[in-house]
């Protein structure tokens, strides 16, 4: 089954349950939120994310598999839906607001000419209709390694460990989202159909990533914390 979704390309990987906040500044996505909040009310108010595969700039349709925008920018194949939960309109226009991820979807085509704003035909992609036993397995090992990973990167771990959930899918897309992964691991992870196989695949990059942290002893600082002057003593 196909459909038509709005897109809205960023440079990150948005996971089906995870809260996503945005600042809308450009004209085109705009106009996508005014035609959202202008939707007949009970209606789904939503728009596909997709990860910037190469480049920066939004813009025209490629060919199918490999959608692409401007010059050499690109769009990766897998994405998730946006619904939009709070919409905050500013005084210049712009708008803030929370979205949420819903569902996955690959993109068979993308069309600039449709509308302001990007639209693609896009597949919806299976996600898991009941409990897994294997997955239950591996969500237990994965939750185990993540916490020990939890233990290394944030000064309180007990806090957010303790509130990590059962279930395994909702658990997998919650590791996918909140470890400290490239995006083209997180597009990977998202990509997968089955949830085992995303905990499996997962266990073998908090293993990397634990191992790494533990043999340098340091995390990596956030850009922006050296962008400024030293505090002062």
């Amino acid at each position: 089954m196909t459909a038509r979704l709005p897109v809205f390309p960023l440079g990150t990987v948005l996971f089906p349950g995870l809260v996503l906040p945005l600042h809308i500044f450009e004209e085109r996505y705009r106009a996508l939120v005014r035609h959202l909040v202008g939707l007949p009310e009970g209606a789904t108010r939503e728009f596909g994310v997709v990860a910037i595969r190469a480049g920066w700039e939004v813009a025209p349709a490629g060919s199918p598999g490999r959608p692409a925008l401007d010059g050499e920018v690109t769009l990766h194949e897998v994405g998730c839906t946006a619904e939009l939960r709070q919409v905050t309109e500013l005084a210049d226009g712009g708008f803030d607001i929370v979205t949420v991820g819903r569902r996955r979807f690959r993109i068979a085509d993308v069309d600039s000419d449709a509308a302001p704003y990007l639209t693609a035909a896009v597949e919806w992609l299976p996600e898991p209709a009941g409990p897994d036993e294997g997955a239950g397995l591996l969500a237990a090992r994965v939750i185990s390694v993540f916490r020990q990973y939890l233990g290394l990167v944030r000064p309180d771990p007990q806090e957010i460990s303790e509130q990590l959930p059962e279930d395994p899918t909702v658990l997998s897309h919650l590791v996918a989202a909140t470890a400290a992964l490239t995006v083209d691991d997180r597009q990977r992870l998202l990509a997968i159909d089955d949830t085992a196989a995303r905990l499996r695949a997962e266990l073998r990059l908090l293993h990397r990533e634990t191992a790494l942290l533990r043999h340098v002893r340091a995390v990596p600082v956030p850009l922006s914390e050296l962008a400024g002057p030293p505090a002062p003593n």
